[in-house]
């Protein structure tokens, strides 16, 4: 009876575009969704701010981010883990 229990928070997969705040990096998560009147496949963007503990994330990194508790205004996302690195430029 070894049974795996299914987190409830959600996790989503973005990549960094601003890492310039202490301890926060900003993540747009693409998502692509079939218009519901003509049918053809549009990708919709959000912006989410995740909280980076050590700072350690950079931008163009790929990333998964988990729902958390409410850490300041608009931060109540937590960087899991770090899926790719971004490329240097």
């Amino acid at each position: 009876m070894t049974e795996v229990k299914k987190s409830l928070k959600r996790t989503l997969v973005g990549r960094v575009v601003s890492d310039k705040r202490a301890k926060t990096v900003t993540v747009l998560v693409e998502r692509r969704v079939k218009h519901e009147l003509y049918g053809k496949i549009v990708s919709l963007s959000s912006k989410y701010h995740a909280h980076d503990e050590k700072g350690e994330y950079k931008t163009g990194d790929l990333i998964e981010i988990t729902e958390s508790r409410p850490i300041s205004k608009t931060k109540n996302w937590v960087v899991t883990k770090l899926l790719e690195k971004g490329a240097i430029v």
